[in-house]
């Protein structure tokens, strides 16, 4: 690798390990490979020596994502039999219904590995009103695979772009379905 290559790698890999979990800005700007490249990097990473970052399972069971640094946060669901993801738009609390208008009414859900893309429109809980939404769902012929899955969340809120991170841990405790 030459100097410039090294000094590369160094600051994505810095820039990821000191932006880990809550206290990381939303990555809109930066361009998906490098998003994706800069979170690789922190797979082997334990958050389980900062309550802070130790965000555990969702209400509903999924798999929970930072967006614009503890303002929301959103969870990730899959049912594998519907080929179906649905994510639920939670505030800073992690547990509480945050319902929000997005542009043209929809989130996109990016997975890394298998790649593929899904956009998930609005479906509005009861008492959700004006054009807002704390639940997203969509379909795609891969979420059939019982798998862990891990990407990103994004979708623009009332004219600020978000984008968080996140990755299903196995689970020890029931069967992956």
């Amino acid at each position: 690798m030459t100097r410039p290559m090294d000094f590369t790698a160094v600051a994505i890999l810095a820039s990821a390990i000191c932006s880990v979990g809550c206290s990381q800005a939303p990555a809109p700007a930066q361009a998906p490979a490098k998003a994706a490249a800069a979170k690789d990097s922190d797979h082997g990473h334990s958050h389980d020596d900062d309550h802070h970052h130790a965000h555990g399972a969702g209400p509903h069971d999924g798999t929970l994502a930072d967006w614009g640094g503890g303002r929301y946060h959103v969870e990730f669901t899959v049912d594998h039999g519907k080929k179906e993801a649905v994510i639920y738009v939670l505030g800073g609390d992690e547990k509480t219904a945050a319902p929000v208008k997005t542009a043209d009414g929809k989130l996109l859900l990016t997975i890394r590995e298998p790649a593929f893309q899904v956009e998930l429109a609005a479906r509005p809980l009861a008492g959700e009103v004006d054009g807002t939404s704390s639940c997203y769902g969509g379909t795609h012929e891969s979420l059939g695979i019982v798998r862990e899955f891990a990407g990103t969340i994004s979708g623009e809120v009332d004219g600020t772009p978000f984008a968080g991170e996140f990755a299903e841990q196995p689970h020890g405790d029931h069967d992956h379905k």
